[in-house]
């Protein structure tokens, strides 16, 4: 039993490692998932950062720059303004730039267009310079020149002691942004939609989406967003919401532009990230189960290495699950082989035929299984226990001499006899016949188990319930 210890304390620490391996896994397997999406995140957020940039903070960086020089500043602090140096001042900008400009002035109330064009500031029909005029900020993004429609940002322009000269403002065509939109999309596949903070779409990747005639496409007019739950609508936060567009589900990743009070929503599909994350899911359950592998190995060599001691150990509670006589032969090879000399003991349940015949065959089972039970409780360590006949057990008892097998013996035939009685079958008492051999050599199993049925035959002729043994001369 020893051994059996031993490998029962080997398998519970190989238990204990294999645990915390596959949870040590597991932890950096999710934090390179983790790591992973977060990486898909940032390379899918980038590129529309970088368009942000591009398209909307750099027209604003120029328009801010040009608004502070002194010959803008000298243009509009007139209150006659150049018509010609203003033409010729905005049609060069827009050549450097490849943008459009405009000129609002207030004491004139005339606004004057890059493109050559101007048009007078009257109230009640020009609704945008008085509307922006009144509001503290001193940048405004809006949408207008409704023939082509442009967005623009438009700039207070004050003189050196404060006062309010007009706007100045650079305008790009919408048609502009879609085409970079467009480019994008067929890059990384999400979708944009810059939204004000009336739920007004500015600018979208969906051409259909964007501004025309003044009329613009609002949030609550898109099939998904009308979908989300109502607290989420009224809020507009929909950062990491998951929507079904034609079938397809998106992740939505937010971003406030603070400068134009415009909230951006970045529509991810969900295909290509599930995609680049379960790649490295993958590679992450192969280290797994590598790992796992090489454990089970490990354990397997573990078990074979301990087999041939695991063998006589073995306690099997079902009799009928005992080692026949063929698989005792090998297991008596081994321990012959191992040990150099062994004690064999046949055991026979006395009067069986008539206990079956007298109780019935279930009667019969129950006096097997339990004496079966019995010798493997109390043999001695290290040994082996199988079947030899119908009622009859085999023990291989190795490094045991012919006197201490026979001692073991007789302390299993007083046990078997004093057990207690098997319910229901009252008066049915049980008591065993043993023989015993032993040898120091190698021998083969049938002639040392022959002295032992020698043995046997003596002990029933002295009545049964008795030991007996026959030594190989």
């Amino acid at each position: 039993m020893n051994t059996f210890r031993t490998l029962h304390r080997s398998i519970l620490l190989l238990f204990a490692i294999v645990v915390i391996a596959i949870v040590t896994l597991v932890h950096f397997s999710i934090s390179k998932i983790v790591a992973e999406q977060s990486l898909v995140q940032q390379r899918s957020t980038s590129p529309a950062l970088s368009l942000i940039v591009d398209q909307l903070f750099k027209p604003l960086h120029i328009s801010e720059t040009l608004g502070k020089s002194r010959e803008l500043i000298d243009i509009m602090n007139s209150d006659v303004i150049n018509e010609e140096q203003v033409f010729l001042t905005l049609s060069r900008l827009e050549r450097e730039f490849g943008m459009t400009f405009f000129i609002a002035h207030e004491t004139t109330r005339m606004q004057y267009h890059s493109d050559g064009k101007k048009m007078a500031l009257n109230e009640g029909q020009v609704s945008w310079y008085f509307k922006y005029k009144k509001k503290d900020d001193d940048e405004v993004a809006d949408i207008g020149k409704w023939e082509d429609p442009h967005f623009y940002i438009d700039l207070k322009i004050y003189d050196d002691r404060g006062k309010f000269l007009g706007f100045f403002g650079v305008g790009k065509r919408l048609s502009s942004f879609i085409n970079v939109f467009e480019q994008y999309k067929r890059l990384y596949g999400y979708d944009f939609l810059f939204v004000d903070p009336n739920g007004n779409i500015m600018l979208s990747s969906d051409p259909s989406l964007m501004a025309s005639f003044s009329e613009f496409a609002n949030l609550k007019d898109l099939p998904w967003f009308a979908s989300l739950p109502s607290e989420i609508q009224t809020s507009r936060d929909l950062n990491n919401e998951l929507v079904s567009i034609e079938n397809k589900d998106f992740l939505i990743a937010q971003v406030t532009l603070m400068e134009f009070d415009w909230t951006v929503y970045l529509l991810n599909p969900l295909d290509k990230r599930q995609t680049e994350i379960s790649n490295g899911f993958i590679v992450s359950v192969v280290v797994l189960l590598a790992v796992v592998f090489a454990l089970f190995i490990l354990i397997y060599n573990l078990l074979y290495y301990f087999r041939k001691d695991i063998k006589p150990d073995l306690i099997i509670r079902d009799s009928s699950r005992l080692p026949d006589r063929l698989k005792i032969t090998d297991i008596y090879n081994e321990l012959i082989e191992e040990s150099g000399d062994l004690s064999l003991v046949l055991v026979d349940i006395d009067n069986f035929l008539e206990i079956n015949q007298q109780f019935g065959r279930n009667a019969g089972d129950e006096v097997l299984e339990k004496v079966s039970i019995y010798l493997q409780q109390n043999m001695s360590e290290g040994g082996a226990i199988g079947r030899w006949c119908g009622n009859e057990f085999v023990l291989l008892l190795p490094k045991k001499k012919a006197k201490d097998a026979e001692k073991l013996a007789n302390n299993l035939r007083h046990g078997i006899a004093t057990m207690s009685e098997i319910p229901p079958y009252k008066g049915l008492t049980v008591t065993a016949s043993f023989g015993v051999s032993y040898t120091n050599t190698h021998r083969l199993l049938m002639e040392v188990s022959g002295y032992a049925e020698n043995a046997l035959y003596q002990a029933r002729q002295k009545g049964k319930n008795a030991v007996c043994v026959s030594l190989i001369e």
